[in-house]
């Protein structure tokens, strides 16, 4: 067997078979939990990202995650893979294994009934937690209702990890705000845009591709006026399979024409603007007060309230500028070309830290967080 084969089937034999030394790796576990998590980016939202699996004598019984907003949670669908799969023999395998979930099991009715109460009807004696759900309905009351049952509940296994995998979901409950992710193309010399306003594309095909799947995986992108009739983006996820994010314009004085690809209607559209608040043909218009004012705080404000968990401000170099220097954004994604203009606009540039650099095909994608984000979810200040 070629090596890196060996080195997968010796991985899968830890991942599926877990006893070492007699012990359980509770950490290797958890981090399959968020692996499993991370698989409903882009359908989930404004639900949290969940990953669980069930472990019984050694070995994973069931694994899955949240997959869609207003179905199953993840530890429901493991416990229902289960009495699918043993039938009679099921109860009694659950009241003798271990359930890892990377967040706290809901104890509330919303759509789907409460976790909690799914797991203590079954008797599953251990529960493995990454970290406490941050929500007003939960924060600590489905560790209660179990703890209260008699089950045993360890709480913090991978806590940081797992914050940093529901930043979006935990920013926009504890800051009321979406995460805010900053994103931009940039020459090897640091221009943004030509001086003379003609479109020329800076990265090339892999780049592309790559924002159009991060397009489908947050809830909502923004551009300017600026943006819209210079370049008449279409804001969608042409080159990846899934659904369109909602699509932002800010437009002071509705200038766009309504013949603009981002006004087609093939995404839910919000205009911000200072003239009108209607939904028409598609569009929702909202006008804020005092628009020159405290705008980027406004605009998200507004998304908070629309349950809007993560947004990505695309440009221009204006809009992107206003929230730097508002400090209100998590992270930048920079993607710099070796090609070199001389003159132009100059790109902007953040101020905090490099977490990582990254080959995209010809290009390289330069990641900057924001240090606040930094301090507050990995406690690097």
């Amino acid at each position: 067997m070629p090596q890196d084969g060996i080195l997968l089937h010796e991985h899968k034999l830890r991942v599926f078979f877990i006893i070492l030394s007699n012990m359980v790796d509770h950490e290797l576990l958890m981090r399959r939990c968020l692996d499993l998590a991370l698989l409903g980016k882009g359908t989930v939202s404004p639900n949290p990202l969940v990953g669980a699996l069930l472990l019984y004598e050694g070995g994973i019984l069931a694994e899955n995650y949240h997959r869609q907003y207003g179905k199953a949670h993840a530890e429901v669908l493991v416990i229902n893979e289960i009495l699918q799969k043993y039938g009679d023999r099921a109860p009694e395998i659950l009241s003798r294994s271990t359930l890892y979930v990377s967040l706290e099991p809901c104890s509330h009715h919303g759509k789907t009934p409460p976790c909690a109460d799914l797991i203590v009807k079954y008797k599953i004696p251990r529960v493995i937690v990454a970290m406490t759900d941050p929500s007003d309905k939960v924060n600590g009351r489905g560790i209660a209702r179990m703890r209260d049952a008699g089950i045993e509940v360890m709480v913090g296994v991978l806590k940081e990890e797992a914050e940093w995998v529901n930043r979006r979901f935990i920013t926009r409950v504890r800051q009321n705000r979406p995460y805010i992710i900053l994103k931009w193309a940039q020459t090897g010399d640091g221009f943004m845009a030509p001086a003379d306003q003609v479109k020329k594309w800076i990265t090339g095909a892999e780049a592309d591709q790559l924002v159009h799947r991060w397009r489908s995986e947050e809830d909502a992108i923004l551009v300017g006026s600026g943006t819209a009739l210079a370049d008449n983006p279409k804001l969608d996820v042409r080159e990846w399979k899934g659904r369109n994010p909602k699509r932002l314009l800010i437009d002071r004085s509705l200038k766009v024409p309504s013949s603009s690809c981002i006004l087609d209607e093939r995404a839910e559209t919000i205009i911000f603007n200072e003239e009108k608040t209607e939904w028409r043909d598609g569009v929702k218009y909202i006008a804020l007060e005092n628009f020159g004012m405290y705008l980027p705080q406004q605009i998200s404000y507004q998304l908070y309230l629309m349950d809007v968990q993560s947004l990505v401000v695309e440009g221009g170099i204006k809009v992107l500028n206003t929230f730097l220097e508002a400090g209100l954004w998590d992270e930048a994604q920079i993607f710099t070309s070796k090609t070199t203009w001389g003159s132009g606009r100059k790109a902007p540039i953040p101020q905090g830290k490099v977490w990582s650099k990254t080959r995209i095909g010809p290009d390289t994608l330069t990641q900057v967080l924001n240090t606040q984000t930094l301090a507050h979810f990995l406690r690097l200040q």
